[in-house]
């Protein structure tokens, strides 16, 4: 679960920034919340990885 939590703890950190920019209309927080958009896809991308690595691991491992 430790996936999920970086996930949440991700999201969070980016809250400031959402609301700066949707909002009160910061210009520049919208650039921030790009470039944080960015690292959840790359986040998002480590995570499906992972997970087709466990599922092709599990799959190996159980008798056919």
């Amino acid at each position: 679960m430790s996936r999920l939590q970086e996930l949440k703890d991700l999201l969070q950190s980016f809250e400031k920034d959402f609301v700066k920019f949707y909002e009160k209309g910061n210009k520049s927080a919208g650039t921030r919340v790009r470039k944080e958009m960015n690292e959840l896809k790359k986040k998002a991308q480590e995570v499906r990885k992972e997970v087709q690595e466990i599922k092709a691991q599990a799959k190996a491992a159980s008798p056919v």
